[in-house]
């Protein structure tokens, strides 16, 4: 079963990832509140996928991102954000992102996103 490692400052948010993953067959779910704490989870797990929040306190995504990716080229991250971020988003594809989400999610958009990247 997959690692997926779920990062957002928002526990709401993450609950959500999660029930949505859960009830589609993805158990083997992890969770940091911000990019800090996403890099010694990484590091931690070797999570198979990281689904992170660009806008976070302590380290953002964007940071987190490149601090992951520079430790393991093959990381996978999906990076989400809400509309209006677009600079960031560009950021973030240009730094390794696989994919992003737009917040709100749509719990369909996440489970093509997650089942496209796992395979």
């Amino acid at each position: 079963m997959a690692k997926i490692l779920l990062v957002d400052d928002a526990a709401f948010m993450r609950m959500m990832e999660k029930d949505t993953l859960t009830k589609n067959g993805y158990t083997d779910i992890y969770e940091a509140c911000d990019g800090a704490e996403a890099v010694e989870k990484y590091d931690e797990l070797k999570p198979d996928l990281v689904i992170m929040d660009i806008t976070m306190p302590n380290m953002d995504g964007l940071e987190a991102l490149k601090t992951i990716r520079g430790k393991d080229a093959n990381a996978t991250i999906v990076m989400c954000s809400a509309m209006g971020q677009e600079a960031m988003v560009i950021d973030a594809l240009k730094s390794g992102a696989k994919d992003f989400i737009v917040k709100p999610f749509k719990p369909d958009r996440l489970l093509k996103t997650v089942t496209t990247l796992l395979g």
